[in-house]
């Protein structure tokens, strides 16, 4: 009898545990299923399937991009949503693997665009949210044969305004030879057909160039807008430091562009890397981040509507050092591009904050009142900034988020991220 009592207890136990486990194993089924599709894809990059093949092939068969939903504490009480792509991402832009990526808003709803230009759209809705493709002609512009050329080669920057969508990217003007173009359309959520939009007469040669040195990380990208009909746009060096304080090139410079005259002029020069790029409508000023080179990433304000070009400096004033520091292999190159650790002095413009070392800044967002948010790659953190009356940079704080940070936008006292360590959107939002 006690032998009958004990096998029913134990089958109760069961039966209990089985209820109280249902719905904890169907999400695991959930959560492995999509682990599962992780690691498919990941075994065709180590079986030697060109990572750019892999994204184009996303690309042609027009597949949702699906995301896993989780959730990070952060410091200062902020919360930190991923939504984490399953698929589509392969090819980053610094890191090989998983994949790099932009946003931006059309009404409600968020864009992204991977380096390789798979362009998708959601609403966030509901825990998991999938990316639905938009069908485009983005590889009329940059294609495999760029992108097999170097991981550096890709999309730039994402923008949306007044129902158009601009796209930068690394353009190969002529063989081997480069710069920083625009393309643009009409918001089409069945098919968008870009065409050229602004595209730089010159280019830097990725062998033939005087310094023999060439980086198309340097190759900045980012837009901002004026107004509906100019656009703000920074174009990098690609290391041919000298194109940056030559006033008929437009290498290290920010330009303002008119979209319906396609006629444009310098804003500033002096520039490395710029990689952030905020206007500032209320107090009309533009804010600006670049990288340095060893050390040395700057903020830089620049207020329009000067009569000279505001310079910056590079490649003759800078506070951090060229790679490797004054050896004896740098003794010529400091020769010709000194850096020097003044800009006032030399007659250039100070930047309103340097880091040394580096901390590979990103994209400047506008909050209200003159506060503002930094995002870096390097450090894997975001940084909130005020600017005082006299337009100093003030209550610098820093929150990690633990991954590198390509691309911010802000809405609804929110800022949406890219993160490329595991090519997901983050969402904070602000308290």
């Amino acid at each position: 009898m006690k032998k009958i009592l004990l096998s029913l207890f134990l089958l109760l136990i069961c039966v209990y545990a089985g209820f109280v486990g249902y719905n904890y194993i169907s999400k695991k089924k959930l959560e492995i299923s999509e682990q599962k599709e992780l690691i498919k894809q990941y075994n065709k990059i180590i079986a030697g399937i060109s990572i750019p093949s892999l994204e184009l092939e996303v690309k042609k068969n027009l597949d949702d991009l699906k995301t896993i939903k989780k959730k990070i504490k952060l410091d200062d009480g902020l919360l930190l949503t991923k939504h984490e792509f399953v698929n589509g991402f392969y090819s980053g832009i610094h890191e090989t693997y998983p994949g790099s990526g932009y946003l931006d808003f059309h009404n409600n709803n968020l864009f992204v665009i991977s380096a390789r230009g798979i362009l998708a759209h959601t609403d966030l809705s509901g825990d998991k949210s999938n990316f639905k493709q938009i069908k485009n002609n983005i590889g009329d512009f940059i294609n495999l044969k760029q992108f097999d050329k170097m991981k550096w080669f890709s999309i730039k920057d994402l923008k949306i305004h007044d129902n158009k969508i601009f796209v930068s990217f690394t353009e190969e003007i002529e063989e081997d030879c480069w710069n920083t173009s625009i393309i643009y359309s009409e918001i089409d959520y069945r098919e968008i057909k870009f065409q050229k939009l602004f595209s730089p007469s010159e280019c830097v040669h990725s062998k033939e160039n005087e310094d023999k040195e060439f980086n198309a990380h340097q190759s900045g990208g980012r837009i901002d807008f004026y107004n509906n009909d100019e656009i703000f746009f920074t174009i990098g060096d690609y290391r041919s430091r000298g194109l940056a304080q030559d006033k008929k090139s437009l290498n290290g410079k920010i330009i303002k562009f008119n979209i319906k005259s396609r006629s444009y002029k310098i804003i500033s020069m002096g520039h490395r890397n710029p990689q952030g790029l905020f206007y500032d409508n209320d107090n009309n000023f533009i804010l600006e981040s670049e990288h340095g080179p060893q050390g040395g990433d700057e903020i830089n304000l620049i207020h329009l509507n000067k009569n000279e070009i505001p310079n910056f400096g590079w490649a003759i004033a800078s506070y951090g050092e060229h790679y490797g520091g004054k050896k004896e292999s740098n003794k010529l190159k400091y020769q010709k591009y000194p850096l020097l650790k003044s800009h006032e002095n030399n007659n250039f413009i100070e930047p309103i904050k340097y880091f040394v070392p580096s901390i590979g800044t990103s994209e400047i967002v506008g909050l209200t009142n003159k506060s503002y948010v930094l995002s870096s790659t390097k450090d894997k953190a975001i940084y909130f900034f005020n600017l005082n009356s006299s337009n100093e940079l003030e209550n610098l704080s820093r929150i990690k988020v633990t991954e590198r940070v390509r691309d911010m936008i802000y809405k609804d006292n929110k800022l949406f991220l890219f993160l490329e360590n595991t090519a997901s959107v983050g969402i904070i939002e602000l308290n």
